[in-house]
């Protein structure tokens, strides 16, 4: 899938990325941390956007690797 024809996924009523979510939990948050690390959401959306990661785990990974801040060697 090209995904630079696509819209990246964005929590409903945020500027927030579904990708955002889905880092921190990938670090091993747990939902009650990563919204206190992501004030702005609160449980549900957190959870929305963990099952939207689920269900499309390879193209949010797409998203999570062009996103990627390179490392000065």
């Amino acid at each position: 899938m090209n995904l630079m024809a696509l819209a990246e996924p964005i929590i409903k009523g945020t500027r927030t990325p579904v990708r955002a979510v889905a880092e921190h939990w990938k670090f091993g948050d747990a939902p009650e941390e990563i919204v206190r690390k992501l004030p702005h959401l609160d449980l549900a959306p957190i959870f929305d956007a963990l099952s939207h990661y689920n269900d499309y785990r390879d193209d949010i990974e797409q998203y999570i690797a062009l996103n990627q801040v390179p490392v000065a060697d």
